[in-house]
């Protein structure tokens, strides 16, 4: 290894912010230790121009062999603990595992669970691993339980999903923004220069946020809705621009489709009946809407706030008609954007790890889809297996019809939603492997766990928010008997009875994934990694075409969507009319108050990784329950004190944070941590009909000393 720079991408949310390595190999007595990994500033990179948050700045401490895995652990029979083994006997006992699986059950006993932290190439070969190798249709991910509502409606509307079709430096020049349930300064702190910028130039901000964080205080308006109640508060304000006067009927008579229904169903949620609803005050709602139809270009912006629920798809449907009916689409400087939040939440949902999709973003149920993906992975179109189910759904279904499972990056016991359950479920299992780095919450329970390479560690792509796909580069050589997912799945498939078809080269599977994503409708054909080596990043969609005689490629890639024709069959975008309905979970008499959940900047999803940086850990040492003072006050709750959040499910107890920046009737806990803090003991798990996305972001709770617990049935 030599002393060098390289350039590369941070491991954590979907900005994907470029940053620089410097890895020195270990010396003095013994070497062979971990390398010195620096973080050096990468100026160039255009998404934060060399800005990092605490999470990036630390993030070369995972790499050290003290926090993280470095061998095989099998689980023994006799002492029923994870005890050291060689690769060859791990290896062999997953194969045997999900074999007999198979043998006994048949392919659909066996699930296989990724993550939106896996690269393009590893979410690729996980896809092509469960339909080719284990011929199983239960394969989904923790994706899933980002920004699939967000997914659904971009396709409704748009006729494609890309998180955001626009580049993030489009914000700061834009005339207005809507942020929707989204606190950047703490999940995203380097993209909030584009909020910064975008008041320096004369832009106007609105947020939307039940609690007034650190990117609500930078607002000129901030609404502060009853959580639950996004999809009122949308309709409320089309309402307000219809009976102003304000839509472009030239645009809706030209670009779109479908909005007499749309205005019927917003025209049903007037102004009064939307304050009762979300607490939003009627001046308010006016004040919102001649802020963003003044302006003369605007967009909204969504992220979890408005997206984790069971009616998510319509209320991103909602934020999206308002777009449409101002004009705000389909033109420079304007459109509705999702705020991705896992570092390849993109990439991850558009090649394969998501339980209806093949490769490029293909629908698994569509015959010509399934016949280009079959010819390019070497079988027939009807060996492959038909969709399967959703994310919460599959781990539900876990130890019952499902009775093996295979999972890579993620921490179920933490992050899904009434996660006490899905613990039980777990553990009910015949069989789990866990590929991960470090020893989580979930793979302590495993059968197998297999120690695998980290973002420094590897080269592969990812596609950050913008849908700009890009390149991280091998900085550092992982720790002796460390291999990388890649080459985990080659070795199983050969044990399966697959030794051909599954390369552990990165670059040779991306090939492959260009060639399965040729035509789709994420196009990634004409993405090379050279090409992204020299462009600092390939928008798609990019088919690939010859190039000209000069020997510049023939397609630039996209970074603007839409600005020609919307990705429908007609080339209109589409209003989908819907209506408001209340959460799956109201308050009552026995749990009386409204949680809602988020992130802090210090910790990144379950904590599983960041927990393990003592700076982190420092800054946000644990968990808490944010709560008004009215509320703390009829309580007898003071500041400090240890409180328990109670639902139907389950318990969550932390110190109590006494502010007004938040509801009276509304507490808030932060999802990063296991044991009694662990607040997905406690939220609900009702889906969206049509994203099954489950309700993180609202249910119903009471709040009480922790000292005074009462027992909680399971649900």
């Amino acid at each position: 290894m030599r002393d060098e720079t390289i350039p590369t991408h941070c491991p954590y949310c979907a900005l994907q912010c470029g940053m620089n390595l410097r890895a020195t190999p270990a010396s003095g007595a013994g070497a062979g230790g971990d390398a010195v990994v620096e973080v050096v500033e990468r100026a160039d990179f255009p998404v934060n121009r060399g800005a990092l948050c605490g999470k990036g700045r630390t993030s070369p401490s995972l790499l050290s062999s003290r926090v993280r895995l470095t061998e095989p652990l099998v689980r023994s029979h006799a002492t029923d603990r994870l005890e050291p083994a060689t690769w060859e006997e791990a290896l062999a006992a997953i194969a045997d595992g999900l074999r007999r699986t198979r043998a006994q059950h048949g392919p659909d006993a066996v699930g296989v669970f990724g993550g939106g932290g896996l690269t393009n190439e590893k979410a690729y070969t996980l896809g092509k691993f469960a339909r080719v190798v284990l011929g199983t249709s239960q394969i989904d991910y923790n994706g899933r339980f980002c920004m699939s509502s967000a997914a659904a409606a971009h396709n409704k509307a748009f006729g494609l999903d890309r998180g955001l079709p626009f580049p993030l430096e489009d914000i700061a020049r834009t005339g207005c923004v809507i942020l929707v349930g989204s606190n950047l300064a703490e999940t995203m702190p380097p993209a909030l220069r584009y909020l910064t910028e975008l008041k320096e130039n004369g832009g106007k901000l609105i947020v939307i946020d039940p609690r007034r964080t650190k990117t609500a205080e930078q607002a000129d308006l901030h609404l502060a809705p009853r959580p639950g109640t996004d999809l009122a508060l949308a309709l409320g304000l089309l309402h307000v621009v219809v009976a102003q006067g304000r839509t472009d009927e030239e645009f809706i008579r030209s670009r779109t489709s479908g909005w007499p229904e749309a205005r019927a169903a917003a025209m049903a949620h007037w102004p009064e009946l939307v304050e009762r609803i979300t607490g939003v005050g009627v001046p308010q709602l006016r004040e919102a809407t001649a802020m963003f139809c003044d302006a003369p270009t605007g967009m909204v912006l969504t992220a979890r706030g408005p997206e984790q629920h069971s009616k998510g798809t319509d209320t991103v449907s909602a934020w999206i008609n308002l777009c449409l009916a101002t004009g705000r689409a389909g033109r420079p400087l304007s459109g509705y954007g999702c705020l991705t939040g896992q570092g390849n939440g993109q990439g991850g949902r558009e090649h394969g790890q998501k339980a209806d999709q093949l490769p490029g973003y293909r629908k698994l149920d569509d015959p010509a889809a399934r016949a280009h993906v079959a010819a390019v992975w070497g079988v027939e179109p009807q060996t492959l297996p038909g969709p399967g189910r959703s994310a919460y759904e599959l781990l539900d279904a876990l130890g019952q019809d499902v009775k093996s499972l295979l999972l890579m990056g993620s921490n179920p016991v933490v992050s899904a939603p009434r996660a006490a359950h899905i613990e039980e479920r777990l553990r009910s299992l015949d069989f789990l492997a866990v590929a991960d780095v470090v020893l989580s919450e979930t793979a302590a329970l495993a059968d197998v766990v297999l120690p695998v390479t980290q973002w420094a560690e590897e080269t592969g792509t990812t596609t950050n928010l913008e849908g700009r796909v890009l390149l991280r580069r091998k900085a550092v050589d992982a720790p002796p008997g460390v291999r990388s997912d890649l080459e985990v799945l080659g070795a199983l498939a050969a044990l399966l009875g697959h030794e051909k078809g599954f390369s552990c080269d990165p670059e040779e599977v991306f090939d492959e994934l260009r060639r399965a994503s040729a035509g789709g409708p994420a196009d990634y054909s004409g993405i090379t990694y050279r090409r992204i080596t020299q462009e600092n990043g390939v928008f798609w969609p990019c088919p690939d075409s010859p190039s000209d005689e000069g020997g510049a490629p023939a397609h630039p890639g996209t970074p603007r969507l839409f600005l020609d024709r919307f990705a429908t069959p007609d080339g209109l975008a589409r209003f989908v009319p819907v209506g408001h309905r209340p959460a799956a979970e109201e308050p009552d008499a026995e749990y009386p108050v409204l949680l809602t959940t988020g992130r802090v900047v210090a910790q990144y999803q379950s904590g599983a990784q960041t927990r393990r940086v003592d700076e982190l850990n420092a800054a946000a040492p644990g968990p808490f329950v944010e709560l008004h003072p009215q509320l703390a006050e009829r309580l007898g709750v003071r500041e400090g004190d240890s409180v328990a959040v109670v639902s139907r499910r389950g318990r969550a107890v932390g110190p109590a944070r006494i502010t007004g920046g938040i509801r009276p009737d509304t507490v808030f806990m932060p999802f990063h941590w296991p044991g009694e803090g662990r607040v997905n003991s406690v939220t609900n798990p009702a889906l969206d009909p049509t994203s099954r996305m489950p309700e993180f972001k609202v249910c119903a709770v009471r709040v009480e000393l922790a000292q005074q617990p009462a027992p909680v049935a399971a649900a």
